[in-house]
């Protein structure tokens, strides 16, 4: 294991604290899809106590064998095919696990459930010795969130002991859905609970790239001299899904991109790269430097964000219908599927230096990424070498897939004439560190069984991020949207993003990450700094280009069904960084002849340095 972060290096080197976990909303998508999976996967690890148990409380009679050959069928599908890397699931680790899971019918607002509940939680601890403990999963909707806890506190199942045993309760986002709504829910919640018993739980925090960001900027003397205004120009941060809103029509109308990603998803990883150094990594250290970031971010005005809302398209070569078609969503829905906004951070170390957020369904690729463009060198050395610009600096973190930190630069390329060619430095997680099955829940799990409340937001932080967006909801609310759907599926959006950047002088990094890289530094220099990119072409939303998807490669989805993926090829080996100088020789000839033949602008990418082999 790395020893990136100590603190979780360590606190991970021995199981959780013997305890029950019970599940509301046991036969949910979330519990069968990321809990479950994710408790199996601790299982393997060696991250849970021997003294463990587990409870699903839902609605409807369910007998304990069903519950589990469901949930056995969920792990067949999601974790021993994909994640474990074996083609099967471990028996031993699910005959484990399902020994200790039992099933409890009830509905979350009969206090019957809860009294019944109490009585087999004693039986549980008599029986496989949990001394008392208990996490409490909310997996259901927001609107039992109130009810479960009050009743929790009826049925005398809240209240710990200072030394002893411990009671703690998970909240799944979303946590409110606005303002108003996240102080209400604090303000009820925090009337049964205190702070230190509630665990609002974000499964972005989740991901080790995103834990990284604390070591990469404060283990690295390099990086943190040079995190601040006086060196960067600008932060882009990205999380594009190719995938639409599948099965959750009904989910997604009520809450849109922005409620569903911005307040909760982006703001955290926000507040990983804004906030200030912790004088530890204690929880309440990182949690209070994360909370002055989010309480920094300027109130968003409606002119600084962009709602789009994808047409028919095609994602990955396969036909896509539009939102409005899709299952449970109304034919003339205003709701967003993509969310484009500009913050700015008032605090010192950020004033003046714009923070660009973009989300959305049914886009080119899917990435998650945070970019980093650094402002450019003074020129002057460089006049009369017959180049006009320079290229952009580049500091990407990338959170999925792929995972990994590149750093693009200028080099000079080899020859008698001075030529610049951007170079790209590559980190891999995959190629230092031996890949552990995860599905982005475990360490969160094992966090609150050892009562680890660092990846985890208190109420505070709620309230600010709900606090940032509000003005955006509320003209939103007001304002109906006319050019609704505005982008193709598989497009990158709607020009109105592309926009909002470049009335600064910027253009957003392109979503497809195989773009060929810069082959010299030229063109006349412009008033504003060159950026990575020209803005990306968009399809227009209310028709496909037809010519771009070939019929026999296309298969049209059937009503009511989600577009199956195209298997992504294998990607070939990467070329050492040294390669023969013959070759390097003869392709700075061709340049140089390409170049004299014709001074056109070279054209700019901020994508790679090196051209990925293609797939």
């Amino acid at each position: 294991m790395s020893n990136a972060q100590p603190k979780r290096a360590m606190s991970r080197s021995h199981p959780a604290d013997p305890c029950t976990v019970v599940i509301f909303g046991a036969s949910g998508d979330l519990t069968s899809r990321l809990v479950v999976p994710a408790l199996y996967n601790m299982r393997r690890t060696g991250l849970l106590s021997d003294d463990f148990a587990i409870v699903g409380v839902n609605h409807g009679k369910l007998a304990d064998a069903t519950w589990k050959r469901n949930l056995r069928g969920a792990l067949e599908r999601y974790v021993g095919n994909a994640g474990a890397g074996t083609g099967k699931l471990d028996n031993d680790a699910w005959d484990w696990l399902a020994d200790r899971m039992t099933y409890h019918a009830g509905d979350f607002d009969d206090s019957t459930t809860f009294s019944s509940l109490a009585e087999k939680l004693k039986i549980i601890e008599r029986r496989r010795g949990t001394e008392g403990n208990v996490l409490f999963y909310l997996a259901t909707p927001e609107r039992f969130f109130g009810d479960i806890v009050e009743k929790l506190k009826e049925a005398g199942l809240t209240g710990d002991s200072e030394g002893g045993f411990w009671r703690r309760v998970i909240i799944e986002k979303p946590f409110g859905h606005d303002l108003a709504s996240a102080q209400a829910l604090n303000e009820r919640i925090g009337k049964v609970l205190r702070e230190d018993q509630i665990y609002r739980i974000d499964h972005f925090l989740g991901k080790e790239t995103v834990q990284n960001i604390l070591s990469f900027r404060f283990a690295n003397g390099l990086f943190e001299p040079i995190w601040n205004r006086d060196r960067i120009d600008h932060v882009q941060i990205t999380v594009a899904e190719t995938v639409g809103v599948e099965r959750r029509g009904s989910f997604y109308e009520q809450t849109g991109a922005l409620r569903d990603m911005v307040p909760n998803h982006l703001f955290q990883l926000l507040a990983m790269v804004a906030m200030e150094p912790p004088t530890s990594f204690g929880a309440e250290a990182v949690r209070t430097r994360k909370a002055e970031a989010i309480e920094a971010i300027r109130p968003i005005g409606p002119e600084d964000a962009v709602r789009g809302q994808y047409g028919p398209g095609a994602v990955a070569g396969v036909l896509a219908r539009a939102y409005r078609e899709e299952p449970d969503v109304a034919a003339d829905s205003v709701t967003e599927t993509f969310v484009a906004m500009k913050l700015a951070i008032d605090t010192w170390r950020w004033s003046g230096v714009p923070f660009y957020l973009r989300t959305g369904k049914h886009m080119t690729r899917r990435t998650t990424e945070i970019a980093i463009r650094f402002k450019s060198a003074p020129f002057a050395p460089f006049r009369g070498t017959g180049m006009d610009a320079f290229g952009p600096d580049w500091l990407v973190l990338q959170i999925q897939p792929d995972e990994g930190i590149s750093l693009q630069f200028d080099v000079k390329r080899p020859g008698p004439r001075v030529e610049l060619a951007p170079v790209r430095m590559d980190f891999k997680y995959a190629d230092w560190f031996r890949a552990e099955p995860n599905v982005g829940y475990e360490t969160l799990l094992y966090d609150c069984m050892t009562g680890d409340a660092t990846l985890f937001q208190r109420a505070d932080m709620v309230e600010a991020c709900w606090r940032a967006v509000q003005p955006v909801l509320d003209d939103w609310a007001q304002h109906s949207p006319a050019d609704f759907p505005n982008y193709s599926s598989g497009s990158a959006g709607p020009a109105s993003a592309d926009t909002l950047l470049a009335m600064g002088g910027r253009s957003w990094r392109p979503l497809n990450a195989n773009v060929e890289p810069v082959g010299r530094r030229t063109g006349a220099r412009k008033a504003a700094e060159p950026e990575a990119t020209a803005p990306v072409k968009r399809a227009p939303a209310k028709r496909v280009a037809k010519a771009t998807v070939k019929k026999t490669a296309v298969k049209k989805v059937a009503a009511g069904k989600s577009p199956a993926k195209k298997p992504a090829a294998k990607k070939a080996p990467v070329k050492p960084v040294s390669s023969p100088r013959k070759a390097a020789t003869k392709k700075a000839a061709a340049a140089r002849t390409a170049t004299a033949a014709k001074r056109a602008p070279a054209r700019k990418t901020g994508a790679s340095a090196r051209a990925p082999k293609k797939r």
